[in-house]
């Protein structure tokens, strides 16, 4: 029982007001993969990277439980990179550079081994790819989650939709959801989005936490107040891996349940943006997760 995840292993450079890096490892799929590693080691990654792409990082995401033999390493490319300046209140950002180089023909190819998967991922990609990945399972797996960004709504919009009619969990940020609906209301946004094919609805709303929909039903989890935020950078991601990890971990896909894995996921997400790039979720411990599930646990049932 594998997750299979789909997405971009990357080069990032980032400035926000706390810092900046140089070119350090980055990707949709490489914090899925360090995030969902938490709760399962059955990761199997389909992604592509350039000559450039060091060794030691793709041995990193394998100790940490990620196979890696559907990553394709291209010689003579270059690795997909972005970089990026973020404002001061870190919610919104202005994208400097994005040089696709291997991602702009990216065609992805699911091992044999691969496609009985019974959770699949699809990160951030063009929906065109994501679908073909889907096409390339033997059987439709338990779960199906898929992330996107305002990007291909901009540029792929009825290519985005034929995906979701595909899939049961939907994860965007609220802005995302505004435009994909049309609807400035996040509870008329999810109605509209779920009438487009997916079961569930998740809407993430950074520092102000993620809500969880499906036609009948609506859940909140707030997000953990946090001392530093140095780098949101792959902070959604990091939420879409700890949310399916746990459904994997658990392998129950109720309402219920997915009540707990958006809890892990912010908690998951809350490590990310305590450092810049991937360090912190490389370095988590089952201590460390415990003692944010109570905290955010207390924060919930602190009400009236």
């Amino acid at each position: 029982m594998s997750i299979l995840i789909v997405g971009t292993v990357a080069f990032d450079a980032i400035e926000t007001p706390f810092g900046k890096t140089d070119k350090i490892i980055g990707g949709a799929a490489t914090y899925i993969a360090l995030s969902s590693s938490f709760f399962t080691k059955k990761l199997k990654l389909v992604s592509v990277v350039g000559e450039d792409f060091p060794k030691t990082s793709i041995s990193m995401l394998e100790k940490h439980g990620v196979c890696t033999k559907g990553l394709q390493v291209k010689q003579g490319e270059k690795t997909f990179f972005w970089s990026g300046k973020y404002h001061n209140d870190m919610n919104t950002r202005d994208t400097l550079d994005t040089q696709l180089n291997v991602l702009e023909n990216f065609d992805p190819v699911v091992p044999e081994e691969y496609q009985n998967s019974k959770y699949l991922m699809l990160g951030n990609l063009m929906p065109s790819v994501q679908k073909r990945v889907l096409n390339q399972m033997k059987k439709r797996p338990k779960l199906v989650v898929l992330d996107t960004m305002n990007f291909w709504m901009d540029h792929f919009l009825e290519d985005l939709k034929d995906s979701l009619t595909e899939v049961d969990v939907l994860t965007i940020n609220d802005e995302e959801a505004r435009q994909l609906s049309g609807e400035h209301s996040l509870i008329k946004a999810a109605k509209r989005i779920l009438d487009m094919g997916p079961k569930y609805l998740i809407i993430k709303k950074g520092e102000h936490g993620a809500l969880l929909f499906n036609k009948k039903e609506v859940f909140f989890a707030p997000a953990l107040p946090l001392e530093d935020v140095l780098d949101p950078t792959g902070a959604g991601d990091s939420f879409a891996g700890g949310f399916i990890g746990y459904l994997q971990k658990t392998d129950n896909i109720s309402f219920e349940n997915m009540k707990k894995a958006v809890v892990y996921g912010s908690v998951m997400a809350s490590f990310t943006v305590e450092e810049f790039g991937t360090k912190k979720l490389e370095e988590i411990k089952e201590d460390h997760v415990s003692c944010r599930i109570k905290n955010i646990t207390e924060l919930v049932d602190s009400g009236i």
